[in-house]
């Protein structure tokens, strides 16, 4: 007889009972039917069967999808927009469908970013060595010696990278909804250098280490029958750690760590550090900020991390649904002033474009963006609207 995986959930709850009751009349029967129980699971046919394995393709052809003319994303064979629920129950694995999905349009729109914006992708730490971890940027051509004027870009958190807003309209809607192209191409048309931040890329993931085996203490041989008590005890504690682990990890995904990149460890520090490699050395006159989400708190960082040259360079700041608070932030009075003068926050909102929009903070002003929140994801949801105030 084998075991359901939905018997499974009830697992915890009765050995917590058990464990409760300790010393109870009962105990040896319950002990009993929990090891009968654990005895009659096969692990390795209910997996199987309740989860096919995580091999999924590495190209948009591979999943047999690809961007239209009108940059939408759609079923090479059917024409129809991305389904996400491929599979029926099985939410874990087609989210990880979804997951390997996105990190190939990650890898899709750093080439358009090459190949249709002209923008150079840069290394950084601009001083790295050749083993650390290192992560990137965008630059035009011109974006260090343009000497009139410069435009940032800064995304949101999340998964989202270079050249994105947000990953979850790129797939469903259209890649002008859900990336900075069309920022980017504007810009350029107008004179502008553009520097495009990458501020989510803050560490690389390679494979944990395993465990060696240790040695006896003293380093000596141990006496036999001490040694095959030693075995025993090890082999079975091994044992229940197989088992358990095949429940917990029936894919048997490899164990990751983190390695964080020099000074690009969070969107905050990689805000700064563009700053001062790049942005503070760049001869334009004028340097405007176009930032999302977690980008407008990251600017705010950046702001009373740098006050005074911010202020000698930046001319203005288009925010859109920005979760900055300079309470929390501790922005002091003078940028809470300079924003009041210098910023802009677009905010997601059923009023009409531009009406402005009650704020319990005393920083910059909020103006709708005429869009639902449901719909609207990032500011190229919007006609351009930073443009307006840049």
């Amino acid at each position: 007889m084998s075991i359901s995986l939905s018997s499974l959930i009830f697992l915890p709850i009765w050995i917590s009972t058990a464990q409760i009751q300790q010393g109870g009349p009962d105990e040896k029967e319950k002990t009993t039917a929990l090891k009968d129980l654990l005895s009659r699971i096969n692990l390795d046919e209910l997996m199987k069967k309740d989860e096919p394995p995580f091999d999924f393709p590495d190209t948009l052809e591979g999943f047999e999808y690809a961007f239209n003319e009108k940059g939408q994303l759609r079923h090479i064979k059917t024409g129809e927009p991305f389904v996400f629920n491929y599979r029926e129950d099985l939410h874990r694995w087609n989210q990880k469908r979804y997951e390997a999905l996105g990190e190939i349009i990650t890898k899709y729109v750093y080439e358009l970013l090459e190949k249709d914006c002209h923008l150079q992708k840069i290394s950084i730490p601009v001083d790295a060595t050749e083993s650390e971890p290192k992560s990137f940027i965008f630059m035009s051509e011109d974006a260090l010696t343009n000497p009139q004027k410069l435009m940032v870009l800064i995304h949101g958190s999340g998964v989202v990278r270079a050249g994105q807003w947000a990953r979850r309209l790129i797939i469903n809607e259209d890649l002008d909804s859900g990336t900075q192209i069309p920022f980017i191409k504007r810009a350029v048309d107008e004179g502008y250098g553009v520097i495009v931040l990458n501020p989510n890329e803050n560490y690389i993931e390679v494979e944990k280490p395993k465990m060696r085996k240790q040695l006896s203490a003293d380093g000596t041989d141990e006496p036999a029958e001490k040694r095959e008590r030693r075995e025993k005890v090890s082999k079975e504690t091994k044992k229940r750690r197989d088992f358990f682990e095949k429940y917990r990890n029936p894919q048997k995904e490899k164990e990751m760590m983190q390695l964080f990149i020099r000074e690009n460890g969070s969107p905050e520090e990689h805000a700064v550090y563009v700053w001062d490699h790049f942005i503070a050395k760049s001869a334009a006159e004028s340097v405007f900020f176009v930032a999302h989400s977690y980008g407008g708190l990251a600017f705010v960082e950046l702001m009373i991390q740098r006050e005074a040259d911010v202020k000698s360079k930046v001319t203005a700041v288009a925010l859109t649904d920005s979760v900055h608070n300079v309470w929390h932030q501790e922005a002091g009075k003078t940028i809470r002033e300079w924003m009041r003068e210098n910023c802009c926050n677009w905010v997601s909102s059923s009023e009409p474009l531009d009406t402005s929009v009650e704020s319990m903070l005393p920083d910059c002003p909020r103006v709708s963006a005429a869009a639902d929140r449901s719909r609207y994801g990032s500011p190229a949801s919007m006609p351009l609207l930073c443009h307006r105030k840049l």
